[in-house]
């Protein structure tokens, strides 16, 4: 009998390096390794959205939709996926319907095949039109189902959030687990629930392995029935990041299950970014294993955000203070998920808190948490705490979809967008305006001058590893010869790290 084929993602090209190397990687450091990722038998790869349209505009000077054209050159026999914010699109608010579909749209026309949406706060209501734009397309849409630990999430509610997703034409789902909370036996009790409720769907997990426990995790929903789970190649993965490819593959040996991936393949895709990573070294995550995160659900990206907001206000010893008071905020907003923009709302007011007092101010943004002007949570909010938030900000709580208020907006971005200079007249410029207006103006102004790297180069990686090996001590400048070949030796300066 052969084994079961289980379908594998690989997210190295996107939440990989987003997870373990803060969004930096530059296009030019992955294309290399694309003709193995190619040939090397995935069920698909995921290569955009998220916060890699962020990045590439506002650090790498690259645009994003130049990034998925050359991905889908490069690939052309993978299906490319992305990870969608549903209303939120790749940014931080909610964008009225008809810029949805035109995002969508355009993603596809560039060579998107798989959008996975997702929402925040797990509202349907947040996803539907992403989904049904997904659809009209001819894409594939997937909906997500964001994990999260509190007295209101069980595995009926998760069961029966799948059904919905499925009702508004999902033709995939995805269990995703941002913050590695998943434990072996949710895991198991979840994908099995989902398929003897809803038959032969197609279920995907996607799991990072900060607390050290989803690599079982994954296991056990493999075992319950799972069609397809995400990881990412060993040389970038773990801590923050996900759990290795090549692990995974071994792991199912004589199991019964095989995932039909070419490890000869993974050993080049591997080697590719174990050369790669020492170049972004600067924004290496310091995280290895946290299993705490099962107590605080504070995911690893969120916890460093916390550490920096408290260092600048000279607050850096309040830390722990901050975690305890995170789930307690996120009680009071109706036990949100913590996933973008949650995460960061959540964790702000949290601050707010232990600095200046439980609610004494509130941000704008957590205002409108507590107003339902995200959408709606899976518990109610704490009452008082949203009495405040009505009255700071001079506005009633709702219980319409968010979207349904927002007047249209395309026109009008068109507009803006074609004073700006450098702006192509293209939609897809509009849209990287309409995602980030304090950002892109900058990037189109200075687009034409090509991508400008964050890494370091080969020359001062060279030149490391040779005060390495002679065990000198960068504390300050320090110029080396490298030479390059005859007649090619170059005068070096590296800076201490």
């Amino acid at each position: 009998m052969s084994p079961h084929r289980i379908g594998v993602t690989e997210v190295v090209l996107r939440d990989g390096h987003q997870s373990l190397l803060a969004t930096r990687m530059a296009t030019e450091d992955m294309v290399a390794a694309c003709e193995d990722i190619d040939q090397a038998g995935y069920w698909s790869v995921e290569c955009w959205g998220g916060a890699t349209f962020d990045a590439c505009i506002r650090y790498l000077n690259e645009d994003p939709w130049e990034r998925l054209r050359r991905f889908r050159a490069l690939l052309p026999n993978s299906k490319l996926q992305m990870l969608l914010r549903g209303q939120n699109l790749l940014g931080y608010r909610h964008y009225e319907d008809h810029v949805v579909d035109k995002f969508v749209e355009k993603s596809a026309d560039n060579g998107m095949d798989i959008f996975r949406v997702f929402d925040a706060l797990n509202d349907p209501r947040n996803m539907a039109r992403a989904m049904a734009a997904v659809r009209r397309t001819g894409k594939h849409a997937q909906g997500t189902i964001c994990y999260t630990i509190s007295p209101l999430h069980t595995v009926e509610g998760y069961v029966k959030l799948a059904g919905q997703l499925l009702d508004m034409g999902a033709e995939s789902l995805c269990l995703k687990d941002m913050a590695a909370l998943l434990q072996p036996q949710p895991a198991y009790d979840i994908i099995r629930g989902i398929k003897e409720r809803y038959g032969d769907v197609h279920i995907a997990v996607h799991c990072h392995s900060t607390s050290g426990v989803t690599m079982v995790a994954l296991m056990k929903a493999i075992e319950a029935g799972a069609d397809s789970v995400d990881t990412s190649i060993s040389s970038l993965s773990l801590g923050p990041g996900h759990n290795p490819t090549e692990s995974l593959v071994e792991m199912l040996e004589g199991t019964g299950y095989d995932t039909g991936l070419d490890m000869d393949r993974l050993i080049q895709i591997r080697d590719h970014f174990a050369r790669i990573r020492p170049k972004y070294e600067a924004f290496e995550s310091s995280v290895i294993v946290d299993p705490d995160i099962l107590r605080t659900q504070i995911p690893g990206g969120m916890l460093s955000n916390l550490e920096s907001q408290l260092k600048a206000q000279g607050a850096g010893d309040k830390v722990r203070e901050v975690m305890d008071e995170v789930p307690e905020v996120k009680a009071a907003a109706g036990h949100p998920p913590l996933v973008t923009p949650t995460s960061q709302i959540v964790g702000t007011q949290a601050v707010f808190n232990v600095l200046m007092g439980p609610y004494k101010r509130l941000t704008g943004e957590f205002a409108d948490l507590m107003l339902g002007y995200y959408g709606e949570t899976i518990g109610p909010r704490d009452p008082e705490v949203q009495e405040i938030a009505r009255a700071q900000a001079k506005k009633d709580p709702i219980t319409v979809r968010p979207a349904d208020l927002l007047e249209p907006e395309w026109d009008r971005l068109v507009g803006e967008a074609a004073k700006l200079r450098g702006v192509n007249g293209s939609d897809e410029d509009v849209l990287t305006y309409a995602l980030f207006p304090t950002v892109a103006p900058g990037f189109f102004e200075t687009r034409a001058a090509g991508p400008k790297s964050v890494a370091k180069t080969e020359s001062q990686l060279a030149a490391e590893r040779e005060a390495k090996a002679r065990g000198v001590a960068l504390t300050g400048p320090v110029k080396y010869k490298v030479s390059l070949g005859p007649g090619r030796t170059h005068t070096v300066q590296v800076e201490p790290a």
